[in-house]
């Protein structure tokens, strides 16, 4: 039971802590001024409908009055026609309105008190209800100031998220300028030392020995050449003096 209920514990905690991000006290706000408006005409409805029912005891009331001073009328007749029985009938009937007459009386009574005290709910009920949309705005304000001066900080600070991706990107780009300058230096150290030539020459060792070779061979017949044409001469030479 002891885990269960830690479980239990962790579980409304992030439950709640998930809530907490996700709610936005302006409409939190906003859905409880409406809440308390559907409140108030409810309220308003009611003290329609109590009004309502007691107009219709009033207006039966109205009408077993006039009944009452007909039945009055009819006795009256009855008994100046010598008719006792039908006077006695009428006040019976007479007599049984005036009781329901009392009955709707109280009735009426019970609905205007109850309108009343309706109604002064209703002026309560609206007074708190005016006074609370006018917290509302005021603390709606105050959160709207409040969350434009922390997204302002963050900006200035470099706390929020897109100030972090933008510090990201920067370093990468200063690395990759970094790299960059490190390598240019290193290619102007090469050149200053004669290296790179070597570096980014195309010829193979194998190139260049075979090239010494063509140079020697050309030498070689030059050489040759240059003999052949000075023994030739030398020759020419000899048979002159002998002659």
């Amino acid at each position: 039971m002891g885990l269960l209920s830690r479980a239990g514990e962790i579980i409304r905690a992030k439950f709640s802590a998930l809530l907490n991000r996700a709610e936005n006290p302006q409409e939190t706000l906003d859905y409880s001024y409406e809440r308390q408006l559907e409140s108030l005409q409810n309220v308003k409805r009611g003290v329609a409908d109590v009004v309502t029912a007691k107009k219709r005891l009033e207006i039966q009331t109205q009408q077993l009055e006039q009944s009452v001073v007909k039945l009055d009328t009819q006795a009256r007749q009855a008994v100046a026609a010598g008719r006792e029985d039908l006077a006695r009938q009428a006040l019976e009937r007479k007599s049984g309105i005036q009781q329901q007459l009392q009955d709707l009386d109280t009735q009426v009574k019970q609905l205007a008190d109850q309108q009343e005290k309706l109604v002064a709910n209703e002026k309560q009920l609206e007074g708190r209800i005016e006074q609370f949309r006018s917290q509302k705005e005021v603390i709606k304000a105050q959160y709207s100031a409040a969350e434009a001066q922390v997204r302002i900080g963050e900006a200035a600070t470099g706390i929020g998220r897109d100030m972090e991706n933008t510090g990201l990107a920067i370093q990468r780009a200063k690395d990759k300028t970094d790299q960059m300058q490190a390598r240019a230096a290193a290619i102007d150290e090469l050149v200053t030392s004669g290296d790179l030539q070597e570096l980014g020459s195309d010829k193979t060792q194998l190139d260049r020995e075979l090239a010494q070779v063509a140079s020697q061979s050309q030498v070689d017949r030059e050489l040759e050449q240059l003999k052949a044409e000075v023994g030739s001469g030398s020759g020419g030479e000899k048979k002159e003096l002998e002659g």
